[in-house]
Formats: structure tokens, C-alpha cells, sequence
């Protein structure tokens, strides 16, 4: 495929794969706030051996050239048929865009992606999103520029918003991402007393992690956990004790167990804060290689030298039926009376990452009772290949509940 300018190729050789990843660096050579993503996490996207949707799905990814042949651009394109289906029509999607500020190129990207899901029956696709969960490399980031970006969270250039808008692609829904800093955040006075308030009922309590819980009864805890509060909703496949034995194993080396909490009434698990420390602030001066000497690094500067000074809110739930009596309260006054004002030593801020503006009940409590701000904002945005459909954004969660 070809424009005036630029040619498009389809990654296929481990050359190509190579100029694929070494684009980014590239393009944000200079930027104080960029944290290279790690190779590894990436290839492992587009690896069949390693990512399980290719059982179900298909991916593919194009560089695009200039005239002298200087790789100036990028793009991939997927589906996979658990999600595409959920939507009112076939929708794939398209990630890992990285171009420099030209429109035309852009087109060029955009349109060897339509053109591909296309072909596969698909009608609209997402993006920039990912092959793979949500919680990595899931949305366009409009807003926060100035900060540096959490591990596997997008980092893009403003124009890269008017790149995607002018294509004609709409805002589907935002992301947003809270701060509350350790060091001058406080909590408003209605958390506490809603969190007194559930103390009155015997049988609530909350706590970290301890060593007496192993892995697999930590995973089986989460997922439970998961299920009943998120995996109803339209959209969102309930979680296998596979998958979490798998996330949990991954994550296993950079655990600290002092920033996991868990909610219990009469000892059934009822709720779950689970924060892990950001590794971007370490992987940065690895340049995207993370073989057994960046791996071992990593371990050094994470649990000995400390350096991590970030936690990453990864995942948040409450049942549904302790929804609104106060246990998100009761977390957070334990993470702040129990964690922040004793045990913690060197973590100065925790980040809410990835709550959507299509779930308006939890933005409302990560502000209210939580007192964080919203730090950055990330769009994913849908385009649907009949222009003279009608668009709709995400229903805004609950008014659209999987069917039994």
C-alpha cells in the first residue's frame, strides 16, 4: 500500500520487528516524561506461543516508510471473536500507532487497518487499544502530557489527537487516572465516619496481605472478587482461575504484600484494593531490553534500593451486594491509618489508573471519598466504517448488563 509520500510493509521479518520497536524511542528521543515500553511486553502482544487470543483472533503489523526509506510510522490491527461479537456491530481494533505529525501518514495507517478488519467482517474498529486485557496500552492519552506515564499505561504526543480525530474517529469513552499523594493527602471526614458506621455491623474488617495466604488462595480470593463485581456488566468476561493463577504468577516477583488490601465480612472476601509498585520508574534506563541482567536490576532497585516511589492501583472491586454500605471507605481509612501514616517508608503517591467516564459511580467515590484528583485522561476512540451510521458512546455502566 502506498500514498504520495510513504509505504506501508507488513512486519514479517525480525528486522522489521526490530524498526518496529525502535520507532518510539525515535520519535520521543528527548522527552524528559517518555519511559520506553519494555521489548518483551510488546513482542509478546504478536506471539502466538504467548498471547491466547490468537486461538480466537487474528493480529498484524504494518511500518510505514518515507521516500528514503526511514521507518516513520506504525500500526497493527486486530480482533479476536469473544469480543468482537459483544458489540451492537463487529468490531475489531487498532494499537501501537506511532507516527510523526503528518496526516497523510496517518490516513495511510488507518486506512491498512479499516481495510484489513474489513475484509474480516468486521464494521467498526477501536483504538489505539490493545490485543490483549484493557489494563495495558488501552487508550490515547489527551490530557496530563507533562506527567510521565505508569508501566504499560499509553504515552503519546498531543497531536496525536488530532491526528485520530481528523481520520474521523470518536470519543467512545475517556479514561481517567487519580492521584493521591502519601505525603499531603488526607482523607475527608465523611470516609472515616462511613467507615465507623460499617464498624458497627460485627464481622467487617480489612487487611493487607500476610504470608499466611498463598498464591492460590490469593487468586482464587481476586477472582471471586472480580466476578461479582465486574463480570455482569456487558463487555467483561468473567475471569478463569487460570487466568488469575497466570496474572497473579506474573506479578508474583514485584508483589509488596503491604499494598494489597483485602475487605472481609464474617471472613467471606467482600472487597479488594490490589496497588503494585510502578516499574517505570525503574525500567526507564533499560531502553526497552529486559533480558536477566535488566531482570535482576529490576529486583535491586525495586526491593533493595527502593526506588520505586509510585504504587500503581491496578485493580479495585466491592461486590455488589456491600456496594454502598461503606466498605470502600473502610479500605481506604485502613490504607491511610494503617499503611500511609505507619508502615510506609518510601512511596510518595498511588495512582488510580483506567476508571471510565462510563462508570460514574466510581469516579464519584475515588473523589469523594478518596480526595484524589484526576492526574491524566486517556480516550478510546471507535470508528465505524458506515459513515452514516449513527455513533454511541459506551453506555454508562449498569444500564447494560450481560444477559443470563
Amino acid at each position: 500500500m502506498k500514498s504520495a509520500k510513504y509505504t506501508l510493509h507488513e512486519v514479517k521479518t525480525a528486522r522489521d520487528e526490530r524498526e518496529f520497536l525502535d520507532l518510539p524511542r525515535r520519535l520521543y528521543k528527548g522527552d524528559r516524561n517518555f519511559v520506553s515500553p519494555l521489548d518483551p511486553a510488546i513482542k509478546s502482544v504478536f506471539d502466538p506461543s504467548q498471547n491466547d487470543l490468537f486461538a480466537i483472533g487474528e493480529a498484524i503489523r504494518w511500518i510505514a516508510r518515507d521516500a528514503e526509506g526511514k521507518v516513520v510510522g506504525r500500526i497493527a490491527a486486530f480482533y479476536d471473536k469473544d469480543h468482537c461479537y459483544l458489540e451492537t456491530q463487529p468490531t475489531g481494533g487498532c494499537g501501537f500507532f506511532e507516527a510523526i505529525d503528518d496526516q497523510e501518514l496517518a490516513n495511510l495507517l488507518f486506512d491498512a487497518a479499516r481495510d484489513w478488519l474489513k475484509e474480516r467482517g468486521m464494521e467498526a474498529m477501536d483504538g489505539p487499544v490493545n490485543f490483549g486485557p484493557r489494563n495495558a496500552w488501552w487508550g490515547l492519552l489527551v490530557n496530563g502530557y507533562e506527567f510521565s506515564p505508569l508501566i504499560e499505561n499509553p504515552y503519546n504526543p498531543p497531536y496525536y489527537k488530532e491526528l485520530f480525530e481528523n481520520y474521523g474517529f470518536q470519543n467512545f469513552f475517556n479514561q481517567h487516572t487519580y492521584i493521591w499523594r502519601m505525603d499531603t493527602g488526607t482523607l475527608p471526614e465523611r470516609s472515616h465516619e462511613r467507615a465507623a458506621r460499617l464498624y458497627e455491623t460485627p464481622g467487617y474488617r480489612v487487611t493487607h496481605l500476610t504470608k499466611k495466604m498463598d498464591l492460590g488462595e490469593l487468586s482464587e480470593t481476586i477472582r471471586i472478587i472480580y466476578n461479582k463485581a465486574w463480570a455482569m456488566f456487558s463487555g467483561v468476561k468473567p475471569m478463569t482461575r487460570e487466568q488469575a493463577d497466570e496474572m497473579l504468577a506474573t506479578l508474583k516477583p514485584i508483589i509488596d504484600p503491604e499494598a494489597m488490601f483485602f475487605a472481609y465480612y464474617n471472613d467471606e472476601p467482600i472487597g479488594f484494593f490490589v496497588m503494585f509498585p510502578d516499574l517505570n520508574r525503574i525500567v526507564g534506563r533499560f531502553n526497552g531490553k529486559f533480558g536477566w541482567w535488566q531482570k535482576l536490576m529490576t529486583m535491586w532497585y525495586l526491593k533493595v534500593r527502593k526506588k520505586s516511589d509510585r504504587l500503581f492501583g491496578l485493580l479495585f472491586a466491592i461486590t455488589p451486594e456491600y456496594q454502598g454500605k461503606g466498605v470502600e471507605s473502610a479500605i481506604m481509612c485502613y490504607i491511610h491509618d494503617e499503611f500511609v501514616q505507619k508502615r510506609n517508608k518510601h512511596y510518595k503517591a498511588m495512582e488510580f489508573a483506567w476508571i471510565g467516564d462510563f462508570n460514574p459511580v466510581m469516579n464519584r467515590m475515588i473523589e469523594t471519598y478518596v480526595n484524589a484528583t484526576k492526574h491524566k485522561m486517556h480516550t478510546t476512540y471507535r470508528y465505524l466504517f458506515d459513515r452514516t451510521k449513527e455513533f454511541h458512546r459506551q453506555p454508562r455502566m449498569g444500564v447494560k448488563r450481560r444477559e443470563e
